[in-house]
C-alpha cells in the first residue's frame, strides 16, 4: 500500500527498509558508500512507499536546485524553439534540468518571470532575446549564473551569445542592390521594440548603411514597422502600397513579417519575385516551402542555444566560457530576381 507522497518521510522508508534514518539519507543523496544489500532495501521501500524527494527543501539544504531558469520571448516562434531545442541538448546528460518562463515581448511581464524562476532558486538564468535593463541583470549575475541568447549586452559581453546583425543586414541589402534594386523597402518593428532590441535595430542599420553606401540615401517612406508577426507584414505592405512610393524589393527583419509581406502582394495581385524581390531574415524551416521559397538570412537558434547551455554549465562548474559571436548567412533560393 503506497502512503501519500506529502507524508511520507526518510524515517517511514528507514523503518520499511528496516536500516537507520542516516543510511537512507545516504543512499538518497548517493553520498557515500552503503552496503548493496542496504542500498537495495531502501531503493525497494522508496518504491513501495512512492517516495518523492521535496525537490525545494533539498535546494535550500543544499544550495543547488538543480534547475536552470530559461526566460524565452515568445513560445511558438520557430527562432525561439529552435533556440530552446538546443538548450535541452546543451543540457542532456548534466544533472540539469531546465524551467522555462515566457516574457511575451513585455518587460514587465519578462520581469516578473524573472522573479519567479529567481524564487524557485534556479542555479543559473538564459535569457532567450528580450528587453530586461541590462543594469538588472547585472545584479542578478552577482548572485547567480547569467546567460544571454540572442542578444548582445553592451555592459556584460563575457556573458552573451548573439548574431552579428548589422552584418548580416547589411549583406542581404547588398545582394538586393547588386542584383539591381535600388527602391528597397524595409519592414522593421515598432519604436517600442527598437528602443529595447538591439538586433532588430542593428539590422534597420545595417540596411541603411548598404543603402548610403551604394550612393543611396533612405528613404523614410520605404520603412516601415511591424511588430516581428506574420499579420504585421501583411499591414505593412498595405501601407507601403498606400504610400504610392515605388518599390521592386522589401527586406523584412524577420521571416514572419516576411511571410505575412508574401501574403499581401499575392492578395494585390503582385508577383514574387517578377514584381517585387522579397528577402527575410531567421531562415525558420518554413522559409524554404513558401511559394517561392524564401531567401533569408540563416540564424543557427539550435547551436546558438547549445553553445548558451554549454556556456552556462562552464559557469556553474566555475569555469570562464569561450563565447561565440555568430555570422549570419544569406540562403538565396527563389524570391529574388534581377531588377531589369
Amino acid at each position: 500500500m503506497s502512503n501519500n507522497d506529502n507524508k511520507v518521510t526518510i524515517l517511514d522508508i528507514a523503518k520499511r527498509a528496516n536500516v537507520s534514518p542516516s543510511t537512507v539519507s545516504r543512499v538518497l543523496r548517493n553520498s557515500a558508500s552503503v552496503a548493496p544489500g542496504k542500498r537495495e532495501a531502501v531503493m525497494k521501500a522508496v518504491a513501495e512507499l512512492g517516495y518523492r524527494p521535496n525537490i525545494f527543501a533539498q535546494s535550500l539544504a543544499s544550495g543547488q536546485s538543480m534547475t536552470i531558469g530559461v526566460l524565452t520571448q515568445n513560445f511558438g516562434s520557430p527562432f525561439y524553439d529552435g533556440i530552446l531545442e538546443g538548450i535541452l541538448l546543451g543540457l542532456d546528460g548534466s544533472e540539469y534540468w531546465p524551467l522555462f518562463a515566457d516574457g511575451r515581448w513585455q518587460t514587465e511581464i519578462e520581469l516578473r518571470g524573472l522573479d519567479f524562476l529567481l524564487q524557485r532558486r534556479v542555479d543559473g538564468i538564459i535569457l532567450v532575446g528580450g528587453q530586461i535593463p541590462e543594469e538588472r541583470l547585472r545584479k542578478v549575475a552577482k548572485e547567480i549564473p547569467v546567460i544571454a541568447v540572442a542578444r548582445e549586452l553592451k555592459t556584460m559581453p563575457e556573458n552573451c551569445i548573439y548574431l552579428k546583425n548589422f552584418e548580416a543586414a547589411y549583406q542581404a541589402t547588398q545582394y538586393l542592390l547588386e542584383m539591381g534594386h535600388r527602391d528597397i523597402a524595409h519592414i522593421t518593428a515598432t519604436v517600442p521594440y527598437l528602443d529595447s532590441v538591439d538586433d532588430i535595430l542593428q539590422r534597420l542599420r545595417g540596411y541603411e548603411q548598404a543603402l548610403r553606401d551604394a550612393g543611396l540615401e533612405p528613404d523614410p517612406r520605404l520603412i516601415v514597422e511591424g511588430n516581428l508577426q506574420q499579420q504585421s507584414g501583411v499591414l505593412a505592405v498595405e501601407m507601403l502600397l498606400a504610400r504610392g512610393r515605388p518599390f521592386s524589393a522589401i527586406f523584412a527583419a524577420n521571416d514572419q513579417m516576411a511571410f505575412g509581406a508574401r501574403l499581401a502582394l499575392y492578395r494585390r495581385g503582385i508577383r514574387v519575385p517578377e514584381d517585387v524581390s522579397l528577402v527575410g531574415f531567421d531562415d525558420e524551416s518554413s522559409a524554404a516551402y513558401m511559394v517561392p521559397p524564401l531567401t533569408t538570412v540563416r540564424q543557427p537558434s539550435i547551436l546558438m542555444g547549445q553553445e548558451a547551455a554549454k556556456a552556462m554549465l562552464a559557469l556553474l562548474n566555475e569555469q570562464s566560457p569561450k563565447l561565440p559571436v555568430f555570422e549570419g548567412e544569406l540562403v538565396i533560393r527563389e524570391s529574388v530576381a534581377r531588377q531589369r
